[in-house]
């Protein structure tokens, strides 16, 4: 029997997720395999709840009661999906025999994102704020470029973002706002400036906006024809685009 595709693409990109499934085998306590995987016990519980959904069948299964106060045991899929993520972390080690091999597997694994969002950027995470309940994400973009991401903390936790950490960041064309060069941005927001490389009239509706960014990258937004026009925007003319952090989505492809 086959995995199903969400699962086997959850292997491929978040195996300490997948290994956590070692532990417990070892464990048989999901609070000593948590904290054999640096994880705390609710995100441990989170992983797993994520994995029995994915799954066909339940992977893991707990007990309750009992002298110990009750424990957890893979079940008979989760085992066989265990051994089937040995074999590929053995084939892993055969494949990126170098900083560069692995280089291009996280590459892939960014190409094999599919997303609704019509703007997808590669970053890394270089700062992480706290407020409250949210945190605020600073990514490095290629070319010096940098941005703001506001989630929950609890999604900080669960996509395990801390500096360094490579992530994509998905933005709707619809949440990208167009200013004109020099004109100030709303305080807090993030502002990028480019120029613009095409408009893309539709013949009802917002026109598409394709905007060069100076390191090379392409945003895509939606501009009604009064908006442009009150902006005077032609291909060519310099331009600005700016965007809310809460409309910023985080994703960890691999």
């Amino acid at each position: 029997m086959s995995l199903p595709t969400s699962l086997s693409q959850h292997i491929i990109r978040r195996p300490q997720r997948i290994a956590l499934l070692g532990h417990i085998a070892e464990q048989g306590s999901i609070t000593r395999a948590a904290k054999a995987a640096g994880l705390s016990y609710k995100a441990a519980w989170d992983a797993i709840d994520e994995l029995n959904n994915l799954a066909q069948k339940p992977l893991v299964e707990r007990s309750v009661g009992g002298k110990g106060g009750g424990g957890a045991k893979l079940t008979a899929e989760g085992e066989r999906v265990l051994r089937l993520y040995q074999r590929l972390q053995a084939l892993q080690a055969e494949v990126l025999g170098s900083d560069e091999a692995a280089s291009d597997f996280n590459l892939l694994g960014r190409l094999m994102l599919r997303t609704s969002a019509r703007n997808q950027l590669h970053g890394q995470v270089i700062g992480i704020d706290n407020h409250g309940r949210n945190d605020v994400i600073r990514l490095q973009l290629a070319g010096g470029l940098s941005l703001d991401a506001q989630i929950t903390h609890d999604s900080t936790q669960r996509l395990e973002l801390e500096i360094g950490v490579e992530v994509v960041a998905l933005i709707k064309a619809g949440w990208l706002e167009l200013l004109a060069s020099g004109a100030p941005a709303t305080p807090g927001h993030n502002c990028i400036s480019g120029s613009v490389e095409a408009i893309l009239a539709a013949d009802d509706g917002p026109s598409e906006v394709r905007i060069a960014l100076p390191n090379g990258l392409v945003l895509c937004a939606l501009a009604q024809p009064g908006a442009l026009k009150a902006l005077g925007a032609t291909e060519g003319d310099a331009i600005q685009v700016q965007f809310a952090p809460s409309n910023v989505l985080l994703g960890t492809p691999v």
